[in-house]
């Protein structure tokens, strides 16, 4: 059985959608495209130089605009301060009164937590909201 170049191509693209869904790896999608490219000019009957050139323009082009697209996306929140991350962001508690060091203990969730001020001045007590997450410590500014 003789199988034409096309086939080959096909396989390729297959092959890198395969290594993909293994490696979590979104580029090798874009070269995947690049191989069904390849494939698409040898139907077209486009000798093998010209298969390769379609492949790695397409290939390399949308790997290229892929990156620069995630380049231009805005960042996510570091983790500890992430909502998305930590559920407790956001959250209300009230400090009964500060350290001098500028740290209190809250109960939150039925717990008691180490606090830490985050905000901007000299800490109060009163109403904070909570504004990241340092392992078990609450990072807290006051609610505006």
């Amino acid at each position: 059985m003789d199988w034409s170049a096309s086939t080959w191509w096909w396989l390729l693209a297959g092959g890198m959608v395969a290594a993909e869904l293994a490696t979590g790896t979104f580029y090798l999608l874009m070269l995947a495209l690049g191989s069904a490219a390849g494939a698409l000019a040898a139907h077209a009957g486009l000798g093998g130089t010209p298969q390769v050139v379609v492949a790695a323009l397409v290939g390399g082009g949308a790997t290229a605009a892929w990156h620069f697209k995630r380049a231009r996306a805005p960042r996510s929140a570091p983790p500890e301060t992430n909502r998305d991350v930590n559920i407790d962001i956001g959250g209300s508690v009230k400090v009964e009164a500060w350290n001098a060091d500028g740290s209190a203990r809250v109960s939150y969730r039925g717990a008691m937590w180490s606090a830490r001020y985050a905000g901007t001045g000299s800490p109060a007590p009163g109403e904070h909201v909570i504004v990241s997450l340092n392992g078990n410590e609450l990072g807290l500014a006051p609610r505006s």
